[in-house]
Formats: structure tokens, sequence, C-alpha cells
């Protein structure tokens, strides 16, 4: 049987999201900036977390470390309403309309000391009809919490999951 052991961080409230989310909007880092020709097609606000797990690194065989093995988050609009999720693996941004995207990784940047990075990820064509149709990219801004636990990975803890909380503005770009 897996432990399970969950980290918990503040999460601020949906209505306080609108003045930090146009503060970060407006110091995104060059290689993270949609190309020019797109505009912002929707944007929300995810909040969930992040599993990890203690086992072999993928690109180290033979050392032990914290995995990440995929998100599960509510997307909420600027009101606060629940307008989709986003999940994984892979990962995937489903509105509440049904239709969905997953990415691909294009870039990633620095978000500060505890936070995952700010990503830029280009879309694939969208499953369904709806909200997600004709998305062209996604930026991962404004990141709070969400990083690999601090505690030791180790043979004595090698398979133990550990969850942590996060929140990210999730920028939805279309061809403009």
């Amino acid at each position: 049987m897996q432990k399970l052991h969950r980290k918990m961080i503040p999460v601020l409230a949906p209505a306080l999201l609108l003045g930090l989310a146009s503060a970060a909007h407006a110091m995104v880092p060059e290689s993270i900036q949609v190309p020019a020709g797109h505009q912002v097609a929707w944007e929300t606000v995810g909040v969930g977390e992040i599993a990890y797990e203690c086992r072999d690194k993928p690109d180290a065989p033979g050392e032990l470390g914290w995995v990440f093995m995929g998100p599960d988050a509510v997307l909420n609009d600027r009101a606060g309403a629940e307008v989709g999720r986003y999940y994984g693996p892979p990962a995937t941004w489903e509105a509440a309309d049904g239709s969905r995207v997953t990415a691909t990784q294009l870039a990633v940047a620095p978000a500060g000391e505890g936070n995952i990075p700010y990503q830029l990820v280009q879309a694939n064509p969208a499953m369904g009809e709806g909200a997600m149709t004709g998305v062209t990219y996604i930026q991962r801004l404004d990141t709070r919490g969400g990083v690999a636990p601090a505690t030791a990975c180790g043979e004595a803890n090698k398979g133990e999951r550990q969850i942590v909380r996060y929140q990210a503005d999730y920028i939805f770009w279309k061809a403009g």
C-alpha cells in the first residue's frame, strides 16, 4: 500500500487573482511569450494538486528522486466559477463543454522559489467542439507552489507518493 502525504500551501481566492494575474502577464519572460499573430481567447485559474512519487529518475537510472506524476486541478474563470479541469498524464485541459486539448511543452521560465516554473505549450488540435477549438498555445503563469517535496527520497520511502497543492493561471491563445 502506498503512503500518501499532502503538503498544503495557501491558495488565493479567485477574486483576488484579477489584479495579480494582470501584473504577472505584464512581466512574461521572453522565452514563454506567445508568437505574434495570436490573441488571448480564455483566461483561467487552475487550483489543485500535483502528485510526485519517490522513484528512479527517468533521466538518471539508478538515482532516486521525486518524479512528477501528474496534475489534478479545477479551472475557474476570473469570477471563481468552475469552467473546466486540468489533469494528466498526458497533460489535458478540458472545458466544461467537453472540448479538450493536450499539448507539447516548448519552454519554461523560473517563477520564484517554491513555485513550479512558468510554461509555454503548443496545443494539439482540440478534441470535441467548444472552448478549446482553435486553441494554439497555453501559457502557465503566476504559479504558486507545486514543486517537488523537500523531504528525502531514498530506498526507505521508494514508491511513496506525495501530493502538493498549487495554483496557476492558464492563458489560452488562438490565432488572430
